[in-house]
């Protein structure tokens, strides 16, 4: 039976070349709508859930993206960054920012392609709606240039204890060919060893730092409806 991932697949890459094929599935996943409601944590099936719910966050969109960028022939790994909710430069609400300050280490996943042989990093977080409320959207994709990071990736990490970064660029070199460690990214080659390494952090978090999620997560889904609707 014909998946919903391969309908997607044939309809946003028919009759284009590759390269017009990568932007347009890149395109397609960036502007599906961000949001954190749906929990989709099962890598096997969040690329056909996300699809059906029209609506997901980072890890699901990246397993989608990995999963139609391998159907093209293209070399993909997963790559995770520690962040801060607050270290974003959002124009969050004032009630907002004081819950996002309260926030422990978070985990965004992005993916890392091989395109000409250089290891470039795709992010199709940020739906276009949300450029609005400071997110750092990434809007004319070229197919070949990194993309920005969604989030400020924080470095040097020994546990729990990182170092801020200043900007959403990514930590590796642009013109770095080989895919080495780099500070707080982690790199991963397959759902399992994503979603391994995901949950050992999730298993670290004390029931304060869980509460303080639960409170920050609503708040902001609310804040994002509430941005879309003004851009509308």
């Amino acid at each position: 039976m014909t998946s919903l991932v391969d309908v997607c697949f044939h309809d946003w890459t028919l009759g284009l070349d590759p390269h017009q094929s990568r932007i347009s599935i890149f395109e397609h996943i960036r502007d599906i709508p961000y949001s954190l409601s749906v929990r989709m944590t099962d890598p096997k099936t969040a690329p056909e859930q996300i699809l059906a719910e029209g609506k997901g966050y980072c890890g699901p969109k990246h397993y989608l993206l990995a999963a139609m960028y391998r159907k093209l022939g293209l070399e993909v790994v997963y790559a995770t960054f520690p962040f801060l909710w607050n270290d974003l430069d959002l124009r969050y609400p004032q009630y907002l920012r004081a819950l996002a300050a309260a926030v422990p280490v978070a985990y965004h996943l992005a993916c890392r392609v091989r395109i000409n042989g250089r290891w470039v990093l795709v992010d199709a977080t940020w739906d276009p709606a949300l450029a609005n409320g400071g997110f750092p959207t990434n809007d004319s994709w070229d197919g070949f240039s990194e993309t920005r990071c969604a989030v400020k990736p924080l470095r040097a990490a020994v546990r729990t204890a990182y170092c801020r970064t200043a900007t959403n660029e990514p930590c590796r070199d642009g013109g770095t060919r080989e895919l080495n460690a780099l500070d707080g990214e982690q790199n991963h080659g397959s759902e399992t060893e994503h979603s391994r390494y995901y949950l050992q952090r999730m298993r670290i978090r004390t029931p304060e730092e869980t509460d303080k999620i639960s409170r920050f997560y609503p708040a902001f889904e609310v804040w994002l409806e509430s941005l879309r609707k003004e851009q509308g």
